[in-house]
């Protein structure tokens, strides 16, 4: 299990973190989302020893993190860190060398990640010659060749089209449901609601929301969501509780007076639509950030 406890950066004036805290248990996927400059990449970086935290520590396992221990990590930064004029086969078993596997061994993970992920007859290109969408694959390959405990992954998912999304999204579901705990960072907030057990919501180096998607929905509330045709002109003055209109003659309803909004709007005109609206991650998200 990875604790992230109460992280604080600063680079000069500005403070990137201010006592931020995560936790990633055995076999959950937990999706880490903020604005550009919002703190993921420093965290993640601080876990993995990349930078060093002001105060505030990372714990693997109940115990402070050391460099043997991140070793068996598999990190995916934001910038790829490949070698444009290497082979990618080699590549990818260079670095499963690194991380102390023997060479025949390198060789075979290598052979079978690329395979996973679409590239195994490309195992002879340069990586100079790929799509940015493929040498992201390659840097995920990198990242997994060595079998990690643990994957931090900084925008796994930037610039792959839908089919690339749908294999790299199946391999960390695969190593998570095989109990690899993973966090990964990404503004493709409806990946994030499919695939992640757990999210949280970083903002101007805070931790703002944190926890299930359901628990994010519940904390938000529930808003009523009533659409009516050819409504009386300010109805929604009739309404027990604040509305938003939506366009069109929708509405949205803070109220928990569910009867006494459908009563409004029947009194309205036609109710074409009426119901509870579940707020999605995109609007926790805005919310929280606000």
């Amino acid at each position: 299990m990875l604790e992230v406890r109460n992280l604080r950066k600063t680079f000069g004036d500005n403070v990137a973190l201010d006592d931020v805290s995560l936790t990633v248990e055995p076999g959950r996927m937990f999706g880490f989302v903020g604005a550009n400059g919002a703190g993921k990449t420093t965290t993640m970086r601080i876990a993995m020893g990349v930078l060093e935290s002001d105060a505030g520590d990372v714990r693997w396992d109940g115990a402070s993190l050391t460099k043997s221990r991140r070793a068996d990590f598999g990190y995916m930064p934001e910038e790829r860190g490949l070698y444009p004029k290497m082979k990618i086969a080699p590549q990818v078993a260079y670095f499963g060398e690194l991380h102390g596997l023997t060479p025949a061994a390198a060789k075979r993970a290598a052979g079978e990640w690329l395979d996973r992920l679409g590239l195994g007859d490309r195992g002879d290109d340069f990586v100079q010659d790929l799509s940015l969408g493929n040498q992201q694959r390659v840097q995920l390959a990198v990242s997994l060749v060595h079998d990690p405990k643990m994957l931090i992954l900084d925008e796994p998912f930037s610039g792959l089209d839908p089919l690339a999304v749908d294999t790299m999204a199946g391999v960390l579901a695969d190593r998570s449901a095989a109990g690899v705990p993973v966090i990964f960072s990404s503004h493709q907030l409806d990946l994030v609601e499919r695939l992640c057990d757990t999210v949280g919501i970083i903002s101007k180096g805070k931790m703002v929301a944190a926890g299930t998607v359901t628990e994010l929905r519940r904390s938000a509330g529930r808003r009523l969501r009533v659409n009516v045709a050819d409504a009386t002109p300010g109805w929604e003055q009739t309404l027990p509780g604040p509305a938003t209109s939506c366009g069109d003659g929708e509405w949205l309803v803070d109220s928990a007076d569910d009867q006494g909004v459908l009563a409004a709007a029947m009194a309205a005109g036609r109710v074409v639509r009426f119901g509870y609206d579940e707020p999605s991650l995109a609007d926790i998200f805005r919310e929280a950030s606000a």
